[in-house]
């Protein structure tokens, strides 16, 4: 909603390049991930998420670099496979909000890729804990089930959350790992699309990001302390998010394709059925 009301704002007045909002354009998505780093704590996570964090790490990865080959056999664009790649195997917006700004990414593909990854988390919401029922999983496993496929963050804890409270524990504790990955994603990402650059400085909010996760693992912030850190992150996601909506060029829209839906429809089909069979046999 953010996005849109950031492209109406812009259709409807007019905005001159000059505006504050194309000024600043995407500082305020950097300093809410740094932010939200300062909600992760390296060892806690692992600890948690001992038993599945191999499992955790090679959904990740094989998802990530799925997406990247599909995206190439479809002759998407490699911003937008990134993207789409990233949120899926990731965190959904989160991951695309921190790489977007690393990758250059036009308004126009963060719009489309935060829009499919949106509509597949509502229908996760939906029809995840129909399934569960269904197939008679157990709290454990489909709060497992619910971390390893679904995108963002919320949306596993709703989903999980109308399933169980126990649900809801093991899916927020599990998706830790998955967010963990964006250390790496961003310094992956910063490497391929900067390295052909001799003059691009290694973007400063990195470096932020990761000393936020030192400070949270040093004084390991209490629950109440990284509950207000992760509203104060969103609300500058939100901000940033509006700001890449008040960029958006409708002349730009015609490029893009329908491919984009076919990809990450792709990874989800195959993620789904593995991760249930990972938490059901394993």
């Amino acid at each position: 909603m953010s996005i849109f009301l950031g492209i109406l704002f812009a259709y409807f007045f007019k905005l001159p390049k000059t505006f504050i909002s194309k000024k600043v354009s995407t500082i305020p998505l950097q300093i809410g991930i740094v932010i939200l780093g300062a909600t992760i704590s390296l060892p806690y996570a692992l600890d948690v998420s001992s038993e599945y964090l191999p499992w955790i790490s090679l959904f990740v990865v094989a998802s990530f670099f799925a997406g990247l080959l599909i995206g190439k056999i479809l002759g998407i664009h490699r911003r937008i496979a990134f993207l789409l790649s990233a949120g899926a195997a990731i965190c959904g917006g989160t991951a695309m909000a921190a790489i977007a700004p690393i990758i250059k990414a036009k308004p126009q593909e963060l719009l489309i890729a935060m829009t499919i990854i949106f509509l597949l988390n509502a229908l996760a919401i939906i029809l995840f804990p129909l399934a569960g029922n269904y197939l008679g999983m157990s709290n454990f496993e489909f709060g497992a089930w619910s971390a390893l496929a679904i995108h963002d963050t919320s949306s596993v804890i709703g989903s999980a959350l109308i399933f169980s409270n126990e649900s809801a524990q093991v899916a927020a504790t599990l998706k830790l790992g998955r967010t963990i990955w964006l250390i790496p994603l961003i310094l992956i990402a910063n490497w391929i699309f900067n390295r052909e650059v001799t003059a691009a400085k290694f973007p400063r909010f990195i470096i932020f990001f990761i000393l936020a996760i030192i400070i949270n693992t040093l004084f390991n912030f209490n629950y109440e302390v990284q509950n207000f850190l992760q509203t104060i992150s969103q609300a500058f996601l939100i901000v940033g998010l509006f700001c890449i909506g008040t960029q958006f060029n409708s002349s730009e829209l015609s490029s893009l394709s329908g491919k984009p839906l076919i990809l990450a429809l792709m990874l989800w089909v195959a993620v789904i059925p593995s991760a249930y069979y990972l938490v059901k046999y394993f």
